[in-house]
C-alpha cells in the first residue's frame, strides 16, 4: 500500500482557518454519515473504505460525537510488532481517561505489566516476553470496558490501515482476539479505515461479518456547493464569467481532500471584488503539483515498469475497458496476463479504481500531474 496523505503547508497558510470539515451534508455523505451513527449506536463494528482525502476519519469523528462516545485514535502503519500494538493502545488510553484512575488500575491490577509515569502516561514495562505481552494485552483489551463503564460513555476505536498489523501476526491471533472481545464488550466498538487498496484484505473475513461503508468520489454537482458556501464565508466566489469553477472541479475530480488544500490556498490570495479567476486556480493547482511533485517521482521509482505504463496511459487516456483491442494497440500494452498483473497491482496500492468504478486514478492530482509530465 502507498500512503500519499500530503499535504505541504505555506506560511501564508497557516494563517488560514477555515473549518473545511463541517456541514457534512453539503459535502455528499450525510446518508453515510447517518448510517455510521446507527451503526456506532447500535454498538456495531465498522469497515470504512476511501482514498486518502475521501473524509473517513472526519465522519467518523463526528458520527462519534453524536452518540457521545470517547474516541481513541490508531495508526496501525506505527504497529510494527505486538508490543508496539500495545503501546499505541496505551497512549490512546492515556490522552482519554483520567490520570488517577488510570493509575488505581495499573496498581490493583495491572502492575506485573504496566506503570504509570510522572507525566501521566500509561506505560508497558521493558523486557516482558511473548506470554507476558498476551496477559497484558488481553487486560487492557479488558480495560476499554472498565474504561466506557466509568465514563458512562461509548468507546470507538479508529484503526488506520489494521490489515497492516498482518505483517507480524502471521496467524491472525492477534486480530481475532481483538475483534472478539470488542465484540464482547457492549459500549466499546471498532471502525477500521483502509484505503481502495486495503479493501482486498477484508474479502475473506467470513469470521468477523462487519458491515462496509465505501466512500466514492462526490459528484460536482455536490463538489460545487460544497465550494461556493465555504468561499462565501470569506467573502470569495469563482468568477461566473469565466472557466475558474469548472477548472478546480476538473484538478479535484471528486476528491474532497484535495478540494480542501486548492480552497485553502486560493483564500491565501488577494482578489479584486472578491472574484477568483482561472488564472488564480490555475496557480494554485499549479503549486500543489509542485509541491507534491518530488513526493510522484519516489512513487513512480516504486512501481514496476508495466504500472507505470498502465497508470500513464489511464491519466491520459481514461477508459473503462483497459483490456479492450483497441486500448491495448493503441498504447502498445502487453496482452494477457501481464496486463491483468498490472491492473491488479495498481488497484492492490490504492492507486486506480476496480472496474466498478471504471478503472480511474484513485488519485486526481497524480493524474494531472502524470499528463503534464507526458505532454
Amino acid at each position: 500500500m502507498f500512503s500519499l496523505a500530503v499535504r505541504t503547508i505555506t506560511r501564508d497558510e497557516k494563517a488560514v482557518n477555515l473549518d473545511l470539515s463541517t456541514s457534512l451534508e453539503l459535502i455528499g455523505r450525510s446518508l453515510e454519515f447517518q448510517r455510521i451513527i446507527e451503526i456506532l449506536a447500535q454498538d456495531g463494528d465498522l469497515l470504512i473504505t476511501g482514498v486518502a482525502g475521501s473524509g473517513r476519519r472526519t465522519l467518523v469523528r463526528v458520527a462519534a460525537q453524536e452518540v457521545g462516545a470517547v474516541v481513541l485514535d490508531i495508526d496501525c502503519i506505527r504497529a510494527i510488532d505486538g508490543e508496539r500494538f500495545i503501546q499505541l493502545l496505551t497512549e490512546a488510553i492515556s490522552q482519554n481517561w483520567e490520570a488517577k484512575k488510570i493509575e488505581t488500575w495499573v496498581n490493583q491490577t495491572a502492575s506485573e505489566f504496566f506503570i504509570f509515569h510522572a507525566e501521566s502516561k500509561l506505560k508497558l514495562l521493558h523486557s516482558l516476553n511473548q506470554k507476558q505481552l498476551w496477559q497484558a494485552f488481553i487486560i487492557l483489551l479488558e480495560l476499554l470496558q472498565m474504561m466506557s463503564a466509568d465514563l458512562d460513555r461509548r468507546v470507538v476505536l479508529i484503526l488506520q490501515s489494521f490489515p497492516h498489523i498482518r505483517s507480524w501476526d502471521r496467524h491472525s491471533l492477534w486480530e481475532s482476539t481483538f475483534r472478539q472481545e470488542v465484540k464482547a464488550h457492549p459500549h466499546v466498538s471498532y471502525v477500521l479505515l483502509a484505503t481502495i487498496g486495503e479493501t482486498n484484505h477484508h474479502t475473506d473475513d467470513h469470521s468477523y461479518p462487519i458491515e462496509t461503508i465505501q466512500l466514492v468520489p462526490l459528484s460536482k454537482d455536490i463538489l460545487a456547493l460544497w465550494a461556493r458556501e465555504i468561499l462565501h464565508t470569506e467573502k470569495l466566489k469563482f468568477d461566473p464569467h469565466s472557466q475558474a469553477l469548472q477548472i478546480f472541479l476538473d484538478a479535484v475530480q471528486g476528491n474532497i481532500g484535495d478540494a480542501m488544500a486548492l480552497i485553502r490556498r486560493l483564500s491565501t490570495l488577494e482578489y479584486v471584488q472578491g472574484l477568483i479567476t482561472e488564472q488564480q486556480v490555475q496557480q494554485v493547482v499549479e503549486g500543489m503539483l509542485k509541491d507534491l511533485s518530488m513526493t510522484y517521482e519516489s512513487l513512480l521509482m516504486l512501481l514496476p515498469a508495466s504500472q507505470i505504463h498502465l497508470l500513464e496511459c489511464l491519466a491520459v487516456d481514461p477508459t473503462d475497458k483497459p483490456q479492450s483491442k483497441e486500448y491495448i494497440q493503441k498504447h502498445g500494452l502487453s496482452r494477457g496476463g501481464s496486463l491483468q498483473g498490472a491492473l491488479t497491482g495498481l488497484q492492490n496500492k490504492g492507486l486506480i479504481y476496480n472496474a466498478e468504478q471504471g478503472y480511474r486514478l484513485a488519485l486526481p492530482l497524480l493524474a494531472l500531474w502524470l499528463k503534464q509530465r507526458l505532454s
